[in-house]
C-alpha cells in the first residue's frame, strides 16, 4: 500500500515554521516495503502524524491517500481492514490495558486476525528478555518493559505498514537494537514497510529513507 501526503498540514502545526524538506505542506510518498526514519524535533508532529495517518485525527488541510484513496472518504468498514490487516501501530503512550496481564494484552490484539500463537508471541517476549512477565499486569511493569510489550502486540496482526511513534523513547541501546532487527525481520517476512519517529538521527539501523517533519 502506498501512501501519498498531498500539501498536509496539520491545523496545530500551521502557525510553526516548517523546512523546506519537512512533508508537512508538501507532496511526499510513502513507498511500499520501504524502511523509514521520520526525524523531527520535540513539537513539529511526530505523534500527530502517527495519529493522523491512522485515522484518529482529521483536523488538517490537504490530502492523504492510500493507494489513492483519499482517507476522508473512507467507510467505518475500510477502516477496520486498514486497523486490523494493512496498518499496525505503536502510539507514543503505547496504549496497553494496564489492569490486564501482558498475556491479556497480547491475546485481545491477537484474536481479532489470529496472526501468532501463543508459542510464537512467547518467543518474541523471550527475544526481548521480557517472557516471564507473561501474567504480570502491564500497570505493574517498567516503562521500558511497557514499550517492548506494545511492540510484539504491534507484530500480533498482518500489516503492510508499522507506524511507530518514538518506541524506544525508554530503551537501553541494547534493548532498542533487539526491538529493531525483530520489527525489520518482521516487516521482511510481511514485506511491509515502517516509518519510525525519533527526535535526532537514528544510525542503528540502514534505513531505505529518512523524512523529516
Amino acid at each position: 500500500m502506498d501512501i501519498q501526503f498531498e500539501k498536509v498540514m496539520p491545523h496545530p502545526l500551521a502557525a510553526i515554521q516548517h523546512s523546506e524538506d519537512s512533508i508537512w505542506g508538501h507532496d511526499v510518498s510513502l513507498r511500499a516495503g520501504h524502511k523509514i526514519l521520520l526525524n523531527a524535533a520535540s513539537g513539529k508532529g511526530k505523534s500527530t502524524f502517527s495519529t493522523t495517518i491512522f485515522g484518529i485525527r482529521r483536523d488538517y488541510e490537504g490530502t492523504i491517500r492510500f493507494d489513492g484513496k483519499d482517507i476522508r472518504t473512507m467507510t467505518t468498514d475500510e477502516w477496520v481492514t486498514v486497523r486490523q490487516r494493512k496498518m499496525s501501530t505503536v502510539f507514543q503512550d503505547l496504549q496497553l490495558f494496564h489492569n490486564l496481564t501482558v498475556a491479556e494484552n497480547l491475546h485481545l490484539k491477537n484474536s481479532l486476525t489470529d496472526f501468532k500463537t501463543e508459542q510464537q508471541m512467547r518467543k518474541m517476549l523471550a527475544t526481548l528478555g521480557i517472557e516471564h512477565k507473561w501474567e504480570d499486569r502491564c500497570g505493574l511493569l517498567s516503562m521500558g518493559q511497557q514499550q517492548r510489550v506494545a511492540i510484539v502486540r504491534a507484530l500480533c496482526q498482518p500489516f503492510e505498514w508499522l507506524i511507530m511513534d518514538e518506541p524506544f523513547s525508554h530503551l537501553d541501546e541494547a534493548n532498542s537494537r533487539l526491538c529493531l532487527q525483530m520489527i525489520a525481520d518482521e516487516c521482511d517476512a510481511q514485506k511491509a514497510g515502517f516509518v519510525l519517529t525519533s527526535l535526532d538521527d537514528d544510525n542503528r539501523f540502514p534505513y531505505d529513507y529518512e523524512l523529516k517533519l
